[in-house]
């Protein structure tokens, strides 16, 4: 019996590895092109043949008959076969094109980060052109830039606090949104409930926030011991209280009929000026709301504040043995984040005028998650990319793609990011390096993906 045991164990290393091995098929180089042959599928049956109520296998007919399936399989054959056996080749290349360009682009490096006055003059000039570069679309691309795009970036800039660096996975964003729309209803007297006085949209703005701050503060305080899953579905149950009381409370939120009248902005300071139909200025109020929300999220990330959530977010119960008050700093990330969904809930029923509770569909707070995830979540420049692509997209899209069929496409392309960039388009370095480690086995990975228990060891 003993020597059957040292025979055993003196197959060393290689008994070893072969108990550690896994099956051809568990190797994510397969998960991968199974991934890649779904996509294949769901994107012929996006851009085939449309359905009939008479015969409901018409377009499957229609679409895995012809060219269609293996025009897409090839393209996705095409896009893993790169990923999986072509991608060394191009690293290499890669890195001998920096290395020969290293020089100068180390000096640039050193110039952006050793001297603030370029830092400041490169930004500037970004502003200065996301500013002046609309005026020349048409009308159409000014409306998605307020209406969609400018709204959007500013509910991904709160999200990104509460996800991206809190670590705390929220589905019901968009109640915030809802809540600062009617707090601009309710304090111009478009509901029909009669405020105590009326305000400007400007003065309703600091009001609108702070509502939004208390209503965070009330979603954040029992709520305090999720995580994960668990919280996530407490946040798609407050969407649903918000978005059910606005559409039966009649008597206070105008219920399903919505509200209508909202004043729009205007100034009256020993000069005039009102906002009326012309998306332009809206668009430019919104892009300084956004600088200025920006350089404020920066600062607020730098800070011991960020810090404390970069702590709470890789692991809650290191940062609370370290001495971080995780009740308070959690509080604090629903309610900063939730801020800025009163700018935008006021910015959005002033420029509309009407808007009822089908405006905040659960389907909102979905989109402006995948915006975050697309573009990085941790990284203010990945989300404002984010949520500005994938909110153009399907404008662009909407002259060739049937409109039930735009977010299939969304699907589709996060899919694919999941599958090969899962730390997004524009990551912070924070984030990235925190993937790397989980992905060689270094760290856990981050605190939105464990359970309200903690891990099981």
């Amino acid at each position: 019996m003993s020597s059957g045991i040292t025979k055993t164990a003196s197959g060393g290393p290689a008994s070893t590895a072969r108990l550690r091995g896994v099956a051809w098929y568990q190797h994510p180089r397969w998960s991968r092109l199974t991934a890649m042959v779904a996509i294949a599928v769901v994107l012929t049956m996006v851009t085939g043949e449309q359905g009939t109520d008479r015969d409901i296998f018409f377009a499957l007919r229609e679409d895995f008959t012809g060219p269609l399936p293996w025009i897409w399989l090839g393209l996705c054959l095409l896009v893993w076969t790169v990923r999986e056996f072509w991608s060394e080749p191009i690293r290499k290349v890669r890195r001998a094109s920096v290395a020969k360009s290293d020089p100068p682009v180390a000096w640039v490096r050193g110039q952006w980060r050793g001297d603030r006055r370029i830092r400041q003059l490169v930004l500037a000039a970004l502003v200065a052109v996301a500013a002046f570069a609309p005026m020349g679309l048409e009308r159409y691309w000014h409306q998605v830039l307020v209406d969609q795009i400018a709204i959007y970036v500013l509910l991904a800039i709160g999200l990104n606090v509460v996800i991206g660096w809190a670590g705390m996975l929220d589905l019901g964003f968009v109640a915030f949104f809802a809540i600062g729309a009617y707090s601009a209803a309710f304090w111009t007297g478009a509901l029909p409930v009669d405020p105590p006085f009326e305000l400007n949209n400007f003065l309703v703005i600091p009001v609108a926030v702070l509502t939004c701050l208390i209503a965070g503060l009330i979603l954040g305080a029992p709520t305090l011991r999720l995580r994960g899953d668990y919280l996530a579905i407490v946040t798609l149950g407050f969407h649903e209280i918000v978005y059910i009381t606005a559409k039966n409370v009649e008597d206070f939120t105008g219920g399903a009929r919505g509200v209508s009248g909202v004043e729009h902005f205007s100034i009256d300071m020993g000069f005039s000026y009102e906002w009326k139909l012309d998306p332009l200025p809206y668009y430019w109020l919104l892009l300084g709301f956004i600088v200025l929300l920006v350089f404020l999220f920066m600062r607020l990330e730098h800070s011991r504040v960020g810090r404390a959530w970069t702590a709470i977010r890789e692991d809650q119960v290191a940062a609370a043995a370290t001495g971080v008050n995780t009740v308070r700093f959690k509080l604090m990330a629903f309610a900063i984040g939730a801020s800025t969904s009163g700018i935008a809930g006021v910015a959005y029923a002033s420029k509309v005028g009407y808007f009822n509770p089908e405006n905040f569909p659960l389907l909102a707070s979905v989109l402006v998650l995948a915006y975050v995830i697309f573009g990085g979540m941790g990284s203010i420049p990945g989300v404002l990319f984010g949520a500005a692509f994938l909110v153009w997209l399907p404008e662009v899209l909407r002259d060739y793609v049937d409109p039930r069929d735009r977010y299939m496409y969304l699907g589709a392309l996060l899919v694919i990011m999941m599958i090969y960039r899962p730390q997004g388009v524009w990551p912070s370095k924070r984030r990235q390096r925190e993937l790397k480690m989980a992905t060689e086995g270094t760290v856990d990975g981050d605190a939105t993906a464990a359970p309200a228990g903690g891990k099981v060891s």
